[in-house]
């Protein structure tokens, strides 16, 4: 049983410097983890925050399960599942550096939902522009390989 990727937030890595990644564990009720299944979540508009010892992530969207007679908040916040360790180590450099908590990929590891979430700064316009300009680049040096034949 490997990893089943739901959604990973492409956008994320356009908008932040991904400094760090970690994986957290999510605290979610039964048919949250149905919708999940499903396919149906969206971590686009999330992001991450600490507080009283505890890191929640914001505005992650999971649709409600249709066969699901509950009602719950699609966009509630939810708790992540951190080691101690890792919870000291990010409120420390959120605090001190003025970094974001953004998640990065939703899946699940070993039938259980896990959140990535990255330690991350903003991006500048000219960063992106550097970004896009770079991968322009790759693209192309990849194209002139591909048509090159060495005899």
């Amino acid at each position: 049983m490997g990893e089943k990727i739901i959604v990973t937030n492409r956008k994320a890595y356009h908008d932040y410097f991904i400094l760090e990644t970690y994986e957290a564990g999510l605290v979610l009720t039964g048919g949250e983890v149905k919708s999940l299944r499903d396919g149906k979540a969206n971590i686009g508009d999330g992001f991450g925050r600490i507080e009283r010892g505890e890191a929640f992530v914001y505005n992650m969207h999971i649709n409600p399960y249709s066969y699901d007679q509950s009602d719950y908040d699609p966009v509630r916040t939810r708790k992540l599942l951190l080691h101690k360790e890792e919870l000291n180590r990010l409120a420390g450099k959120i605090s001190r550096r003025g970094l974001t908590l953004i998640p990065t990929k939703l899946y699940f590891k070993k039938g259980v939902a896990k959140l990535e979430i990255g330690l991350a700064k903003g991006k500048n316009l000219h960063d992106k522009r550097e970004s896009l300009r770079k991968k322009a680049d790759n693209i192309e040096v990849q194209r002139v390989m591909r048509g090159r034949k060495d005899v």
